[in-house]
């Protein structure tokens, strides 16, 4: 009896030892491709900065002789930088402030009302985010043709604000429905109206995830090239995106250098809202825009 107890323990023993080595196969598996896929990130970055103070950097990645500033001397003009910069930052600000906006307003009936076609319309909502933009692109021209908004910032603000409202719509309602109905009837009971308590109660409850929706559209319409190229042609409208082209000339040649210092002011607000989404917390983000 003693021996057949002594040989199921070994029997365990080893299969424990297997399942211990292929978990560390496994382990170390996993992390190969995950330094693979940080190399394929880390070399453009170290490409980016090591370029922006190097005076004669080309496309390939080398060490610089001697550190300089020249090429963010060289950048630091209103045409070539802050007006880009600053017609981003409005584009981006104003998409996101009209998306949440109009997110708020729509995600608060389907998050407190009992409505027949509330699912049918959530998952068409959510298919509305799968819909490539380029599109709707040519219908679109052709509409802001008609309707003269061609080269308007605040034409473009708002397209873009819509092109974002789907996904905002599915993560403000999952957001809002974390907030009880109890604190609104309570407010009801002491006299305020619908509106009073979407304003009182419910947003000040759910401002981590505004802020959530607002970084989300903000970091989508910095980095958007296509609807401004398609919509914005004039050098004091165009965004960072689209002005990056000025450092391509027309027989091919890049100020590398230049590229360079201009993208890493280009990333530095991104890299900003990326310290503060983190701020936020990053599971409550993730629990409102996988929710339902």
């Amino acid at each position: 009896m003693a021996a057949v107890v002594t040989a199921a323990s070994a029997q365990a023993t080893a299969k424990g030892a297997g399942r211990g080595a292929g978990r560390t196969r496994s382990a170390r598996a996993a992390n190969i491709v995950l330094v693979l896929l940080a190399a394929c990130f880390l070399l453009p970055l170290s490409w980016l900065l090591a370029a922006s103070v190097n005076a004669d950097a080309t496309y390939e990645l080398a060490v610089p002789a001697t550190l300089t500033l020249e090429n963010f001397r060289a950048i630091m003009t209103a045409e070539q930088t802050f007006i880009p910069l600053l017609n981003s930052f409005i584009l981006a600000v104003g998409s996101a402030l009209v998306t949440v906006i109009a997110a708020v307003l729509a995600a608060y009936p389907l998050s407190r009302y009992q409505m027949r076609f509330k699912r049918p319309f959530m998952y068409t909502v959510l298919f509305g985010t799968c819909l490539p933009i380029t599109a709707i692109m040519v219908p679109v021209y052709s509409l802001f043709v008609q309707l003269n908004l061609l080269d308007s910032l605040a034409g473009t603000i708002f397209f873009m604000g819509a092109t974002f409202l789907p996904i905002a719509i599915w993560m403000t309602k999952n957001f809002m429905d974390s907030v009880p109905v109890s604190l609104e009837e309570a407010a009801w009971i002491d006299g305020a109206s619908s509106m009073k308590a979407l304003l009182y109660v419910v947003l000040p409850l759910m401002r981590p995830g505004l802020a959530v929706v607002f970084i989300f559209v903000f970091l989508e319409a910095w980095g958007n090239f296509f609807v401004p190229f398609i919509l914005l042609f004039s050098p004091d409208n165009q965004p960072a995106a689209v002005s990056i082209f000025r450092f391509f000339d027309e027989y091919g040649g890049v100020a590398y250098g230049e590229l360079a210092a201009f993208s890493v002011l280009y990333s530095l607000p991104v890299i900003v809202l990326y310290i503060v989404s983190r701020a936020l917390g990053g599971s409550f983000a993730l629990s409102g825009a996988m929710k339902g």
